[in-house]
């Protein structure tokens, strides 16, 4: 099935590792042109160097809650590709921490990158984005943000912020033909869970801590996700096959949703 990507312009963040990567990888796949960021670039460099398909990636360094930093990444990408058509906003990470446990800082620094990590993106692109004719941005969210965990409560407020940003900001940028949705997550096997397992000092083998964790946490699918189960409806929401779509969530956790 052709998404109809090839030749289009996606920036996203995050890029290299786990579902920017994958996500990345993707696109280039469906012969899309891609602007790859993230903080380390000699890493980034290194991930999507020799990424397969017909499409093409330019790797530039961003701090996604640095306005300036964020400017300068999407100036670059349009200088190398002449516009942005997509923006995959994914940058982000979890503070596995309950509310008494967890400073002032740290909250701050929460919703600073889970907002403004959205927003400093969002908006240095807009005006290329209301050029295009099927303007896309995809915020990768999680489940957390309509379902918060205790062990998560920064993370999970953070969340829920971005969420009812998103659904503002498709509204208020649909008048310009951009379309926002959302793509939250459930636990997916990336570096984090990986770091997390190392540190819990267990006998058990990788696949069978992980298989106790989803049966804890109330997954159907018994699982963690892959970073490529993710990458399919962030490119699915990207592709102009999907242009009546916006202001939309779709939950990539494996059926662990509690709510309504």
């Amino acid at each position: 099935m052709d998404l109809q990507l090839g030749g289009r312009v996606v920036v996203v963040t995050g890029a290299s590792s786990g579902v920017g990567l994958a996500t990345t990888r993707y696109l280039k796949a469906e012969g899309a042109r891609v602007v790859a960021s993230a903080r380390d670039l000699d890493r980034l460099r290194r991930a999507v160097g020799d990424l397969p398909g017909p499409g093409q990636v330019h790797a530039a360094a961003c701090d996604v809650v640095d306005r300036d930093s964020v400017e300068a990444m999407v100036a670059e990408g349009v200088a190398a590709f002449g516009g942005v058509d997509g923006v995959v906003c994914n940058a982000g990470r979890s503070l596995m921490a309950p509310i008494g446990d967890t400073t002032d800082e740290q909250i701050r620094e929460e919703l600073e990158l889970k907002v403004f990590g959205a927003w400093n993106v969002i908006r240095a692109a807009r005006k290329h984005l209301a050029a295009s004719d099927a303007a896309s941005v995809v915020n990768v969210n999680a489940i957390l943000a309509r379902q918060p965990e205790t062990r998560l409560a920064v993370t999970s407020a953070a969340r829920a912020a971005l969420l009812n940003l998103t659904r503002t900001l498709s509204q208020d940028l649909g008048a310009d033909g951009i379309r926002v949705n959302t793509v939250a997550l459930g636990l997916i096997d990336t570096g984090q869970w990986r770091r997390r397992y190392e540190s819990a000092g267990t006998a058990q083998s990788y696949e069978e801590w992980a298989a106790a964790i989803a049966a804890d946490r109330g997954i159907a699918l018994g699982r963690f996700g892959r970073a490529e189960e993710v990458a399919f409806p962030i490119v699915s929401f990207l592709s102009p096959l999907s242009s009546y779509c916006t202001g939309a969530t779709i939950d990539v956790g494996g059926g662990v949703s509690r709510y309504i």
